[in-house]
């Protein structure tokens, strides 16, 4: 990776930029707010981590995985070192290892969700935003390291991977709905990579298909830990669930945690 380090200093230092500016439109959003509204904007927020913890049929919930790959997730890939402090602080990798394991024992379906493209990445035309940073970076190329699962999350032998993910949102372009519904999945629950970019895209878009959405905090990570808390407190509220893996754990063995 080192032939390509200046490019990819370059992309990280826009995908923190991008993180700025989402901290930025977040208190900007929430200042036209009425007092009230940011109160009950919290409240809900309070109350859905409450909910969080009832219990869940395993039968009916899919973990989704997104982006658990070595740009992200291992010393030396592209993105690692700036999403490192979130990884650090909510012990991410770890935190999302116990949930796959423990809702795979319990019965869920676990599906990934991992990003990829072709050499030259052809498939990105913009020259603006993540994605034009992704291609200047020369990241998640296919069949490649950087692209590859991580060690410590790679798929089990009954496990899902979704196809076809080359944008944002985890059900653009992918086969994610139908991996969904030919299993009878009415919950889902969301951990991955980036916290307030295709974890919220995802989040959105299955909170608008009528799934039941849950987030768990404790198993995602964004460019900074300021955009991680800002996605908490002010739009996981709003498309899902918050809640943590050991919440969710409890909930799909049938031994809900108190909040």
């Amino acid at each position: 990776y080192h032939s390509t380090m200046l490019s990819r200093s370059t992309c990280i230092a826009i995908l923190l930029a991008l993180a700025l500016v989402a901290d930025r439109s977040a208190s900007f959003t929430s200042s036209f707010l009425p007092s009230n509204s940011r109160s009950s904007q919290r409240y809900s927020s309070s109350t859905s981590l409450q909910m969080a913890i009832d219990k869940l049929d395993p039968s009916e919930t899919a973990l989704v995985l997104i982006e658990y790959q070595n740009e992200f997730t291992t010393e030396g890939g592209a993105l690692y070192e700036a999403v490192k402090p979130c990884l650090d602080k909510y012990d991410t990798i770890a935190n999302s290892k116990k949930a796959m394991d423990s809702a795979r024992m319990a019965g869920c379906t676990i599906i990934h969700v991992p990003i990829a493209f072709e050499d030259g990445h052809k498939e990105i035309s913009g020259d603006f935003g993540i994605l034009q940073a992704i291609k200047e970076g020369k990241t998640f190329k296919a069949n490649e390291w950087g692209s590859a699962f991580c060690d410590t999350m790679k798929p089990g032998p009954t496990d899902l991977i979704c196809k076809g993910k080359s944008g944002l949102c985890g059900f653009h372009s992918t086969n994610l709905d139908f991996l969904l519904r030919q299993n009878g999945i009415k919950n889902v629950v969301l951990g991955g990579f980036l916290t307030n970019c295709c974890v919220e895209s995802t989040m959105r878009t299955a909170y608008e298909h009528g799934y039941k959405v849950y987030t768990l905090k404790d198993c995602c990570a964004a460019t900074s830990v300021e955009g991680q808390e800002a996605a908490y407190a002010h739009t996981f509220g709003m498309f899902s669930i918050p809640t943590t893996s050991d919440e969710i754990i409890g909930a799909v063995q049938g031994s809900p945690v108190s909040a």
